[in-house]
């Protein structure tokens, strides 16, 4: 396991992050916590609403707790009778917090994240509230997860002029099957030097191989075969193809798309099991070669969309005679910094 800084931090997190809301208990978690710390991991996510995910992780790290980058988020509802309990304003934000901390057993959030956008809350607020936990020292660094990112930049650029802690990172939902972070989010956290914490590698199963057999859903399985279409299919076999071509699983492939795309993406493994938790962290050795990224890529229809599709690939309109001759003036969308 490699280690990269956190966006613009000093802080050192893992190339894979362990995701925790699929913790089905406190002994397979334990066994899931130890192998990838075996493996070199250190960054574990979670969340107030993951069920008793914070509990679980809080009474397994209670002697190990400093070893791990903890990961948790705020913003969803505590209770769903009170108009206050849901939303990222200050006082969801200080409530939600200590209740993180007491489950999790810790005195500090080493990244604490907006799980989602409140468009009833000012961004001011918000990150006005984040800063005073972070001075308070309950908090080491704050991202933002799923909000759009004109507000991403706008939130980090008050920070910036008001000296309060921006956002070092942001989480995303990524996978072959949904690009959509290639648009804006992608390119904006690589020209702000941000961490993309990226959910969903596997599309809910459809990239993992489980539905190429017999039809059946597999036990656990959040998506049901029939509602797969063309598009999933096609994409899964590609996966597939390419998998088999080098010897690994379609799994590690699919992982390794998301980091084939962008230096700055950390996959988050959200596996149920010590078995799949195995399998999804042998993608930190499979190096895909650019044939098979590019067919992955092509294997099944993504419209990049207005206005990025006119502001990359020639434009001789922009440039005249001089666009061969001018360096670094084309950078492909997604691919600021390749591994």
């Amino acid at each position: 396991m490699r280690y990269w800084l956190l966006g613009p931090t000093g802080l050192r997190v893992s190339e894979l992050f362990l995701g925790a809301m699929t913790f089905t208990g406190p002994d397979e978690a334990r066994k899931m916590i130890d192998l990838y710390a075996d493996a070199g991991g250190n960054v574990i996510d979670t969340a107030s609403a993951y069920g008793d995910s914070e509990k679980i992780l809080g009474d397994l790290l209670r002697h190990r707790r400093d070893r791990f980058v903890l990961s948790t988020k705020y913003t969803l509802s505590r209770d769903a009778t009170d108009p206050n309990a849901g939303g990222s304003h200050r006082k969801n934000l200080a409530l939600s917090l200590e209740a993180s901390l007491r489950r999790l057993r810790t005195d500090y959030i080493d990244l604490f994240w907006v799980h989602t956008w409140d468009q009833h809350t000012p961004i001011e607020e918000t990150m006005r509230a984040l800063d005073d936990a972070v001075r308070d020292g309950k908090v080491l660094h704050v991202g933002a997860s799923n909000l759009p990112a004109w507000l991403v930049s706008r939130a980090n650029t008050l920070a910036e002029w008001r000296e309060w802690t921006s956002f070092a990172a942001v989480q995303v939902r990524y996978s072959l099957l949904k690009r959509d972070i290639e648009r804006e989010l992608l390119p904006m956290a690589e020209a702000y030097g941000m961490s993309v914490a990226a959910y969903g590698a596997l599309a809910g199963g459809v990239l993992s191989g489980k539905f190429s057999g017999s039809g059946q859903a597999p036990t656990g399985t959040r998506v049901a075969p029939e509602s797969l279409t063309p598009h999933d299919h096609q994409a899964a076999r590609a996966v597939r193809e390419v998998a088999q071509e080098l010897g690994v699983t379609p799994s590690q492939v699919a992982i390794a798309w998301t980091r084939a795309r962008s230096q700055a993406v950390h996959p988050i493994i959200g596996a149920r099991t010590v078995e799949q938790l195995q399998d999804n962290l042998g993608a930190l050795d499979v190096a895909l070669p650019a044939d098979a990224v590019e067919r992955l890529d092509s294997a099944v229809e993504f419209d990049i969309g207005y206005p990025t599709d006119i502001n990359t690939g020639p434009r001789p309109w922009l440039f005249g005679d001089y666009q061969s001759r001018l360096k670094g003036a084309i950078r492909p969308a997604g691919r600021l910094f390749p591994r």
